[in-house]
């Protein structure tokens, strides 16, 4: 009787127990103050999905819109249409791939098979197959905000990325900004400003190109002027924000915070001369616009430089880059001065873009800091990202875009800007489902 006793006391503590488990309820998104049932998407390629040198499906796809949009859903969110590719031409432009590392040193090759190419324009540039059809993603590769509002843009002598966008009909007066505004939405993202920096910072500071004839001058690589730039960033957003809609704008990264211009570095193009001449020469020289010099640390190279040429005799003369008489050229480095220009010009850019954002009450997604922040490493959600060419995990092979995780990490920092404006809770990406740069099998 007793053993039986026992028994039933221990019956009754275990439904006791069970009576009290705790409910893990499903987690509650609020959509705030903002209404997303119509979200659209403004800005370059960093809008459009544009990895690896090139606009393609797979970068489409992953886009940082695309991720954002996805989890609108959860907060009375619409459908958000891309202009993707058709799987048979997923390689779009085309981009270029890690083919293998050699002594640690990365080998890229070109993919230039399934393009969406459809013909070339009367100066043999790319055209790319039509895309007409509702979208809400308008991010177009190589816009800037100047050049929003310029005529001819969509023009089969224009931007391509744009020009696939738009019917055959359209007049040439038709401005990516009218093109823009002119959509349905209740929500907007816009980033626009960093090709307004980035195109002079990355041709060294230099606003020109050669050409048979000589250096002309190059739009996409002009320095937009800061009353320029505040004209026309508060008349985009003035706009965009006529009818009460809300948005999220983004600030524009730091050049140096990308991996095209902290890669490759003086000190280590200092050791190749060195290893190269057998300690003949130490110190590669540089052309800036004050004079000829030896680089130091704050002076910065682009990615594409080809340190191969270092040395060698060119049409200027013997000794390419380590002889005072044939320096490298000034488009080819960004020196220390330049450097300081550019900075303070992106800095002006985003007091602009936070001054314009508050007057309207709009968010801000501060990208500027944060990436600045990632520059040296940094472990976001137990992942580390850093401002390291291939193995930092966020920029893609261009050293300019964003990879996949990139994408994420990217969306999420817009949404975390638009739950503390907007009172929302949007969830956010999990960036761990989204790969780095893709290595060779």
């Amino acid at each position: 009787m007793k053993k039986n006793f026992r028994l039933y006391i221990g019956l009754a503590i275990l439904g006791l127990v069970s009576s009290c488990k705790p409910e893990i309820d499903a987690p509650t998104f609020s959509k705030g103050t903002a209404d997303f049932s119509k979200y659209v998407a403004i800005g370059n390629s960093l809008t459009s999905g544009y990895a690896d040198n090139g606009l393609y499906l797979e970068g489409q796809k992953v886009a940082f819109p695309n991720l954002m949009a996805e989890q609108m859903k959860n907060v009375g969110g619409g459908e958000f249409t891309s202009p993707f590719f058709p799987a048979d031409k997923a390689n779009g432009s085309g981009y270029i791939m890690l083919e293998s590392l050699v002594d640690g040193n990365p080998v890229m090759k070109p993919v230039t098979t399934d393009l969406a190419i459809r013909g070339t324009n009367p100066d043999g540039k790319p055209l790319y197959i039509k895309y007409t059809d509702p979208i809400q993603n308008l991010g177009v590769p190589g816009m800037r905000l100047d050049m929003a509002f310029a005529n001819g843009l969509g023009t089969v002598k224009g931007n391509p990325y744009f020009e696939r966008l738009l019917p055959d009909n359209t007049p040439a007066t038709m401005t990516y900004f009218q093109y823009a505004a002119g959509h349905d939405y209740t929500f907007f993202s816009f980033w626009l400003g960093n090709n307004d920096v980035l195109g002079y910072a990355m041709n060294g500071a230099v606003s020109t190109v050669n050409s048979p004839t000589g250096p002309v001058e190059d739009p996409t690589k002009n320095l937009t002027s800061l009353p320029l730039f505040t004209q026309l960033y508060t008349n985009f957003v003035t706009t965009l924000t006529a009818k009460g809609q809300k948005g999220v704008v983004a600030t524009i990264p730091d050049v140096t915070a990308v991996p095209f211009l902290n890669t490759v570095t003086t000190a280590r193009l200092n050791a190749g001369v060195e290893a190269a001449s057998q300690g003949a020469f130490k110190n590669v020289i540089i052309k800036t616009k004050t004079g000829v010099r030896a680089a130091t640390a704050k002076d910065l190279f682009p990615l594409t430089f080809n340190t191969a040429a270092l040395g060698k005799p060119n049409t200027i003369g013997p000794g390419y880059g380590i002889s005072p008489a044939n320096p490298i050229e000034d488009h080819n480095v960004l020196d220390e001065a330049e450097v300081a220009q550019v900075s303070a010009r992106v800095n002006e850019f985003n007091n602009v873009i936070k001054q314009v954002a508050e007057s309207k009450g709009v968010a801000v997604a501060d990208v500027h800091a944060f990436l600045n922040k990632v520059k040296g490493g940094y472990v976001y959600n137990g992942i580390g990202i850093s401002s390291a060419f291939i193995t930092g995990n966020a920029f893609s092979l261009d050293g300019v875009h964003l990879t996949p995780m990139g994408n994420a990490i990217v969306a999420n920092l817009f949404i975390d800007a638009i739950n503390k404006q907007y009172n929302a809770s949007i969830p956010k990406v999990d960036i761990s489902l989204y790969r780095g740069v893709k290595y060779p099998n």
